[in-house]
């Protein structure tokens, strides 16, 4: 009987859909309850909190720079421009980099590993022709742009995203470094020389910094040990300090770093810190309001650029500074984490070129903040993702599509899927 009876239910309930079958009411003195099955839990493609302090960056930035750029017309030098030309300029650079970096994140990484070695040799022909009269475009006495018409081109910050990819790659194939240091380590050793030497023929001693940072970075993380890490460290130290020593204005930076109020150099070499570190200290806890900044009127140069956080402090105050400095840090410790992610995952390329990417953007946003406080001398290196530039802002979204691509192929990995 019990059988049949079993056999007739099932027989009920087989024509049934599955979701409908697990519905079915169930009444319990009284009152009807229904048994319903949770639609399985969708992981992100990627890391979406990262996308979102990203775009926030961008956004601020954006919006600062049309604060520091909007009375630039009222001087002379800039009047022929429009109270909104650096903010469409800026715009428009957001719009082209957002394009490039969809395009980057389509690409696997396994793609950008084949052509890593290419990308750098492309990089090192571009710090050529920047040298070459009637390609380079000079600004302030410095060669370092390329004209395309819509933005101007600094191949030193391709070069950035070509020696991490490059480092990374030749540390993947050269795993041997801790056996064999000297060996392995020598050919790319003297490959961030050239493009050092390129740099400073231009000069941009501030991109070389971030370079030989980044590039120093992934070989600590590559495997080499302490001992010759630290080794390395004292002499790229003692590399820049003769840098410094040997050129007499470097060596007038850092002495108006030291003392940017004397008469010396408060109107010459100190004249930027000075003004930075006076809007900052105008701005107090809370700033003087979005727009209200003083300093932005043609007193503090660069405003818009490398001192775009001292227009952030005076107009933002502390609160606004801190909020900056909270947000870089979040950002670069999240991406640290998705490159320790990925090498757990046995894919160590991606690893460093993720932390490389931690590096670059965490060492970088460092130097422009330290700079704007006064901590650090006046060196010329913007603030990512937030200050007037369009390759910088460029190769930066760029970076971070790599990252996020990283994310994704790890999510991909750890669902099941195949390795791309």
């Amino acid at each position: 009987m019990s059988g049949s009876l079993v056999d007739r239910l099932t027989g009920w309930f087989s024509g049934l859909p599955r979701a409908a079958a697990d519905a079915l009411p169930v009444r319990v003195g009284g009152t009807e309850f229904t048994r319903t099955t949770a639609a399985p839990r969708q992981v992100a493609g990627f890391d979406q909190a990262l996308l979102w302090v990203t775009v926030a960056l961008l956004a601020w930035g954006l919006v600062m720079v049309y604060s520091a750029s909007i009375a630039m017309p009222d001087n002379p030098r800039f009047a022929r421009y429009a109270h909104t030309y650096f903010l469409t300029r800026h715009l428009i650079s957001l719009a082209v980099a957002f394009v490039v970096s969809l395009i980057a994140f389509q690409v696997p990484l396994s793609t950008w590993e084949k052509i890593a070695p290419w990308l750098f040799v492309a990089s090192l022909i571009l710090l050529i022709a920047v040298l070459i009269p009637h390609v380079g475009s000079v600004v302030n006495g410095a060669r370092r742009w390329i004209s395309l018409g819509f933005m101007g081109f600094q191949p030193s910050e391709l070069a950035k995203l070509a020696v991490l990819l490059y480092a990374a790659d030749y540390m993947v194939r050269k795993m041997d470094v801790k056996e064999r240091f000297f060996r392995a380590v020598l050919p790319m050793a003297v490959a961030v020389a050239v493009v050092g030497l390129l740099l400073l023929a231009e000069p941009d001693m501030g991109a070389f910094m971030v370079i030989a940072v980044i590039a120093m970075g992934i070989l600590f993380l590559g495997g080499v040990n302490a001992r010759m890490f630290f080794l390395i460290a004292t002499v790229m130290v003692v590399a820049f300090g003769l840098m410094v020593m040997l050129s007499d204005w470097r060596r007038e930076r850092i002495f108006a770093y030291l003392d940017p109020w004397s008469e010396k150099h408060a109107l010459g070499k100190g004249y930027q810190l000075s003004h930075s570190l006076i809007a900052i200290g105008r701005g107090e806890i809370f700033g003087v309001g979005l727009g209200g900044s003083v300093e932005k009127l043609h007193w503090l140069p660069e405003a818009h650029t490398d001192f775009l956080l001292a227009v952030i402090g005076e107009e933002f105050g502390l609160i606004g500074v801190l909020c900056v400095i909270g947000l870089f840090l979040w950002l670069t410790r999240r991406i640290m984490h998705i490159g320790r992610q990925a090498i757990a995952l046995d894919r160590v390329f991606a690893g460093l070129v993720a932390q490389g990417v931690g590096i670059w953007v965490g060492f970088q946003a460092f130097i422009n903040m330290g700079v704007n406080l006064g901590a650090l001398p006046t060196k010329g290196l913007t603030l990512p993702l937030m200050s007037y530039g369009g390759s910088a802002i460029l190769m930066n979204l760029v970076a971070i599509a790599l990252v996020l691509r990283i994310d994704y192929e790890n999510r991909l990995l750890m669902q099941g899927g195949r390795r791309t």
